[in-house]
């Protein structure tokens, strides 16, 4: 076994290979960026080494300072986690040729199926099922649209050499197919450095189904089961599970065979990950192998007893498989929720801000939370807005959905708009409970997850009031604690011969409202909105018990920089006092500005200043956070002009242009 590793990557896969390595006693080297100077991965590795700064260019892709990190340090191997130089196959040549080991598969195996044209002709080479498409070395844009109207209408464009759902589009229609090819390509160019687009037909309501494969150097392979990824948005995983449900034996078999037979095309080595989509008559097909470690290879660890960042460092090492085939044994069921700071209701737009609250769940054997960050933690525009990864097990896939709507509702996150009430939303909706699976699932259901939330409103605002009260009560500067008998103790809004009452002013899930609270006795009458309820409550540090009609809800109040979150197992309310109204508020403006939606780059201006636009018209082409977001007009009217240029960071909520709107 190796004596000391670093590890190039950051996060919550940073902090997951050092869990391993520390347990099998192994030393580990972590490096950094400027805005990851006091992050989890760093303090909790042996040693940091400094590798530049917060643009990952700069920084967790710059290969010669993460090697000479690890020569410096003395480092033996170098896991690359997933993501950034994982499967970059000159970084793992790199590392031979400097005397590294690099801990993952061969730069032969990474090249292969780092083009996914290339990758489509090994797996037809080798018996693997391939959808029908073209993946040929024209690249003229007349040639890749002849294709697709030959294949027929949904085609997916698809990067050669992409991944994660990058430079990828999907075209319903022959006259989308301009557009939509500009995109991707734009987006390939900017995440890989390359351009070259493959073509294959779309399939309609199939499912995402991939297999967890491992070699050795002695020849051997086995595939760990496999795990259903078909929530997705953005092309990008949303909930996971293992084992794919509904799957037989003998399927699961023969998804499993053709996934090794994959791998020794290639002479893999390590861990990968074969992808098919498998349609609803049980057809199977070739998607893509990602030749690393997966965001989702906890569920795999779940049911299989096994640490796969274990194998991965003992297969390095040139030891044998821990397991045969025959040896693999799945027990119950495990499903991976990703908890990602980004906007549901806005497109699943990242969005950045300070972890200013943090309360995960309680670890057990049922439930894991793989995070690289903690409270007070800054969620940043340069990486992925990922928070967390929440993972749950049981002995069957219903415990175990049971189990996952239970750690979303206690999962408590202030600071930052989050996924988190989407995800508890979705966990619990008949389809998915029904696994009714497939990759279209959050579009055909988008009615059911993003419900109406005017019952939440009407429950949320008297709890969130009276909320407000009793923390202002509890933090009165005019308390005497000292004297418990002191009249200003009380703090209930006496007044002589009228009744006690508060007027308060809050913003409460986006809304404004005025609302009134009348002590009585141990009870509040809360009017507001139209409506009157009788609550009680007490307020200790941050829990917060309430009583309406009898029953008695227990739940977590937690302060932020924008005010307030009460997390109940129902669901979380954001809510804040509004500063009074001076009368000192500025008029409206007369004419329309776009706003960044989130901190970014500008890509590219897609129209002159001065031009007149139709409503809906793109204007200009954000990207954060690995996404790219068009700004479109509003309205009809005429691009004044524009405040950045292509290449310039904003911030979000920055002003991007100016824009007329006609008549």
């Amino acid at each position: 076994m190796f004596s000391k590793i670093l590890i190039a990557n950051r996060g919550e896969i940073a902090c997951r290979v050092i869990r391993t390595a520390q347990r099998l006693g192994v030393r580990t080297v972590a490096v950094y960026s400027d805005a990851d100077a006091e992050a989890q991965h760093v303090r909790q590795a042996d040693e940091a080494v400094y590798i530049g700064a917060a643009p990952a260019r700069e920084s967790y892709l710059d290969g010669a300072r993460i090697l000479q990190a690890a020569l410096t340090t003395g480092a033996e191997a170098v896991h690359p986690g997933y993501g950034f130089l994982s499967e970059n196959a000159a970084f793992a040549r790199d590392c031979a040729q400097r005397g590294l080991v690099f801990i993952g598969p061969p730069a032969a195996a990474i090249e292969a199926m780092g083009s996914k044209s290339a990758a489509k002709r090994i797996m037809e080479d080798a018996g693997v099922p391939l959808l029908p498409g073209y993946h040929g070395q024209d690249q003229a844009d007349a040639v890749l649209r002849e294709a697709a109207d030959a294949m027929g209408y949904p085609v997916l464009l698809k990067a050669v050499s992409g991944g994660g759902g990058k430079g990828m589009r999907q075209v319903d229609a022959a006259q989308d197919f301009g557009a939509a090819l500009e995109a991707a390509r734009r987006e390939a160019s900017a995440s890989f450095g390359d351009d070259a687009m493959l073509v294959e037909k779309f399939l309609q309501g199939p499912r995402h189904v991939e297999v967890q494969v491992f070699f050795d150097e002695h020849g051997d392979g086995v595939y760990l089961a496999e795990r259903d990824c078909s929530v997705q948005r953005r092309h990008q995983k949303v909930i996971e599970e293992a084992p794919a449900p509904g799957l037989s034996p003998a399927l699961r078999q023969a998804m499993g065979e053709a996934a090794l037979r994959a791998g020794q095309a290639i002479d893999y080595r390590g861990a990968g990950t074969v992808e098919f989509l498998l349609d609803a008559d049980g057809q199977f097909y070739f998607m893509e192998m990602n030749t690393r470690l997966q965001v989702e290879h906890p569920v795999t660890e779940m049911i299989t007893g096994q640490d796969l960042v274990e194998w991965q460092l003992r297969v390095a090492c040139g030891e044998p498989l821990p397991l045969r085939q025959e040896q693999v044994a799945l027990h119950g069921h495990a499903f991976e929720a990703r908890i990602y700071a980004e906007d549901p209701e806005n497109d699943f737009l990242p969005v950045t801000g300070t972890l200013s609250f943090l309360r995960p769940p309680d670890e057990s054997r049922h439930v894991r939370v793989d995070t690289g960050v903690q409270q007070g933690d800054e969620i940043s525009v340069y990486y992925d807005p990922m928070i967390a990864k929440l993972i749950v097990w049981d002995e069957s896939r219903e415990r175990a959905l049971q189990r996952l709507a239970g750690a979303l509702a206690a999962y408590r996150i202030g600071g930052t708009t989050t996924n988190v009430e989407f995800l508890y939303n979705l966990a619990t909706s008949a389809p998915f409970v029904a696994a009714q699976l497939d990759t279209g699932f959050i579009r055909e259901h988008h009615a059911l997850l993003f419900h109406d939330d005017r019952p939440q409103r009407d429950r949320d605002l008297p709890r969130a009031a009276l909320a407000l009260l009793l923390h202002r009560r509890a933090h009165a500067p005019y308390r005497c604690d000292s004297d418990p008998h002191s009249p200003w103790q009380a703090g209930n809004a006496w007044r002589l011969n009228e009744p006690h009452r508060y007027r308060l002013q809050l913003s409460c899930n986006g809304q404004e409202h005025t609302v009134d609270i009348e002590s009585q006795g141990e009870y509040y009458r809360v009017s507001c909105a139209g409506r009157e309820v009788l609550l009680r409550g007490w307020l200790t540090g941050d829990t917060l018990q309430l009583e309406q009609d009898g029953h008695r809800q227990r739940g977590t109040l937690a302060q932020t920089a924008e005010g307030f979150t009460l997390y109940l197992d129902d669901g979380a309310c954001h809510f804040a006092e509004l500063p009074a109204d001076t009368g000192e508020q500025a008029g409206g403006d007369t004419d329309a500005r776009l706003a960044a939606p989130m901190n970014g780059t500008v890509v590219e201006l897609l129209v002159d200043a001065g031009a007149a636009v139709a409503e809906g018209e793109p204007l200009m082409v954000l990207e954060a956070m690995k996404m790219e977001h068009t700004i479109r007009a509003p309205a009809a009217g005429t691009v004044s002009g524009f405040h950045y240029r292509p290449g310039d960071l904003v911030d979000g909520g920055a002003e991007l242009l100016d824009f007329e709107a006609r008549g």
